[in-house]
């Protein structure tokens, strides 16, 4: 049997103008004139036999047969936009919104892991310390720091807990029991050498802060002071022994990381991002 169909551009033109209730709405919307449009329409009338519009002096109208078309075909263009939508989410890169040290120093040297399981899915990382809205500025997900037990969105995953501990360089880290300790931290977490010292019973030291844990670390691998930051930052260094830990105890500081999910069903590929690094913060 033969299969017909109209053309599909005078069919989503009479989607639209019946969506829209205008010609101009619908030109714009497809970025033709509104003469086009009429055409479009027209054509696809004769095609059918029957008229779908009223044409008034000022206002269009549809017919009833035009009624009953317009609510048989939409469900078809939804289900096209919705696969259509669905596709490119597949295909576009995933947004992922980090602090700077911890997508530096954690997330992206894992990253070709992740590609090798998950060829297919790409991942683009940005970096701030704002609090991030994912749909005003079109980010997939963030990671960010809060309370244990207090999630910073209501779709939020628990990572691992912040823990912290001080490093120096050889030297420093030597010079450490005879009392010289040049202080340094980052200012996005400003008290966690007066908690290190609180928790190990040392007298407190005013510590000098860097705009954030990299800069800090690499002061402190240039010899310039002790820093705090957490353990899992440094592992090459304190490896190659560019860096070695300090006596005492690792702070437990109560903030855990979080990966913020938006609200909803979550596309295929963050969902399988975002149970990759719930196993990656565990290991």
């Amino acid at each position: 049997m033969r299969r017909t169909l109209p053309p599909l551009d005078s069919l989503w033109a009479f989607h639209l103008v019946s969506e829209t209730g205008s010609l101009t709405a619908a030109a714009q919307a497809l970025g033709v004139t509104q003469p086009a449009v009429s055409k479009r329409l027209r054509d696809l009338e004769a095609l059918l036999g029957t008229a779908l519009l009223r044409r008034g002096a000022n206002a269009i109208s549809l017919t009833a047969p035009g009624q009953r078309y317009a609510a048989a075909i939409a469900p078809g263009f939804a289900q096209l936009q919705a696969a259509t939508q669905a596709l490119r989410a597949q295909a576009a890169p995933l947004r992922i919104r980090a602090y700077t040290t911890w997508a530096l120093r954690w997330l992206i040297p894992r990253l070709a892991d992740f590609r090798r399981q998950h060829p297919g899915i790409e991942v683009e990382v940005s970096t701030s310390t704002a609090v991030v809205d994912l749909a005003r500025e079109g980010v997939d997900a963030a990671i960010s720091t809060a309370p244990c037990g207090r999630p910073p969105a209501p779709a939020a995953r628990r990572l691992q807990p912040v823990v912290v501990a001080p490093f120096a360089t050889p030297t420093l880290a030597a010079a450490w029991a005879g009392g010289e300790r040049r202080l340094i931290g980052s200012k996005v977490r400003a008290a966690d050498w007066p908690r290190w010292q609180a928790a190990n019973a040392l007298p407190p030291a005013q510590p000098l802060l860097y705009e954030s844990t990299t800069l800090a670390i690499q002061a402190a691998l240039e010899g310039l002071g002790v820093v705090i930051c957490t353990p899992a930052f440094v592992v090459a260094e304190v490896a190659a022994g560019r860096l070695a830990g300090l006596p005492g105890q690792p702070l437990v500081t109560g903030d855990c990381y979080w990966l913020s999910l938006p609200g909803g069903r979550v596309s295929p590929p963050l969902a399988t991002f975002a149970d990759w690094l719930e196993r990656q913060a565990v290991l």
